[in-house]
């Protein structure tokens, strides 16, 4: 944990109960998440009115991790898979209205193959029309620098004396 200010002695409070950000003053801040929510628990445990707090994350940045070559065959062999499980849907749903015993599992794997079949037209066609501009796959995820743990004006000093505690607490611990 850190000081219960932000770097430069920033200030969140406001009274505009209108605005879509918690606000609040920051009573300390955290490298991880895990640790904000460690915190935050620990208030509630203690009873402390954890609905007049909020974890903010600063300094946020884009992670975007590649993982692998994208290829025309992969595009469509995803589209394929897509294709299948709505073909799977829709097959099941037309397949409820099915009058002979075993048709609707026909109705199904039809189904499942002309969507499997059409998804994988439209993945090969999608993948080709970038003309190698994204020749790749990734995922790409949010990241916080710190999380400052806010609190209301009027519940700052109790979750102070709280928060000091549970590093008490810490530093004893083996």
């Amino acid at each position: 944990m850190t000081s219960p200010t932000t770097p430069g002695g920033a200030n969140y409070s406001t009274t505009d109960a209108s605005s879509p950000v918690p606000m609040g003053v920051p009573v300390t801040s955290f490298n991880h998440y895990a640790s904000a929510q460690r915190a935050v628990d620990f208030l509630s445990d203690n009873k402390f009115p954890v609905q007049h707090s909020a974890i903010i994350g600063q300094d946020l940045r884009l992670v975007e991790k590649v993982t692998g070559r994208l290829t025309t065959a992969k595009a469509a062999l995803a589209g394929a898979a897509t294709g299948a499980w709505l073909g799977l849907l829709i097959g099941l749903l037309f397949g409820l209205w099915s009058d002979r015993p075993l048709g609707w599992v026909l109705t199904v794997l039809v189904s499942v193959l002309i969507f499997a079949f059409w998804g994988a037209v439209f993945g090969a066609i999608a993948h080709a029309m970038t003309g190698g501009q994204r020749d790749f796959a990734s995922r790409s995820t949010i990241v916080a620098g710190r999380y400052d743990l806010l609190v209301e004006p009027s519940h700052v000093e109790q979750a102070t004396q709280l928060l000091s505690r549970l590093t008490d607490a810490r530093r004893q611990a083996p």
